[in-house]
């Protein structure tokens, strides 16, 4: 993908006409947040839609990636935990409930089989001690981390160096970062199965696309992601000034 290239305006932005000028005011995206990743499903049962990159230019989020095909969890989308005010407005992410998190949320760190990858976030080697606890009763839980180097305390945890590829690379997103018990953890950016499949609450891509935007992001540019249903969206486009 020619991520610096500024593509036509017939192709802009998930469905819409103009870019909005970005206000540090109004917007609930970081004034120095110059990457964002969009995705958008056409409800919040629908478990698949499409992701596009942005970069933004002189105050205005400008596409640099085509519309790529993504699926999310099996329940579809549900209201989660990050930057954005809270909302009633649909249903709500819950641990385990198989929604991914719709809102405004960083992105962190990659992770990956290899030993280093190409990435501008830190990079997580998993190797067969890296988890993700997802067990609410524990001091760890929602964290990525290694069973060797702390004293365990979960009876449950997501494998990070899996027996498939899925996480072979892949984006920590930076949902329910106070860690509030059964509010959902464990979610990522990572490799699918295939088109038509679903995950457990995280997004998921093409290998070569994963790549693509493993290598895209940089840690320097404060990185954002939004996942949303489109009818949401429209709604809040204007209030977050989102492209």
């Amino acid at each position: 993908m020619r991520y610096r290239a500024i593509l036509a305006l017939a192709f802009v932005a998930i469905g819409c006409s103009a870019q909005p000028t970005v206000s540090a005011d109004s917007s609930v995206l970081p004034a120095d947040s110059r990457q964002l990743i969009v995705v958008t499903t056409d409800s919040w049962e629908a478990t698949s839609g499409s992701l596009q990159l942005f970069e933004r230019v002189e105050g205005n989020w400008e596409p640099v990636s085509d519309l790529i095909p993504v699926v999310v969890g099996r329940a579809g989308l549900g209201w989660g935990t990050g930057l954005h005010p809270e909302q009633t407005n649909g249903p709500t992410k819950r641990e385990g409930d198989g929604r991914a998190p719709a809102g405004v949320f960083s992105l962190t760190e990659t992770f990956g089989y290899a030993e280093s990858e190409a990435t501008g976030l830190p990079y997580v080697h998993a190797t067969r001690d890296v988890e993700c606890v997802d067990d609410s009763d524990s001091q760890f839980y929602n964290r990525v981390l290694n069973r060797s180097e702390v004293e365990v305390d979960w009876v449950s945890h997501e494998e990070m160096r899996r027996r498939d590829e899925l996480y072979r690379l892949g984006v920590v997103v930076a949902h329910n970062e106070a860690a509030v018990p059964r509010g959902g953890s464990c979610i990522f950016l990572h490799i699918w199965r295939g088109p038509g499949t679903t995950t457990s609450g995280c997004t998921a891509m093409t290998s070569n696309a994963m790549e693509d935007v493993a290598a895209w992001l940089d840690a320097a540019e404060n990185p954002m992601f939004v996942q949303l249903p489109q009818s949401e969206y429209k709604r809040l486009q204007a209030e977050w000034t989102l492209p």
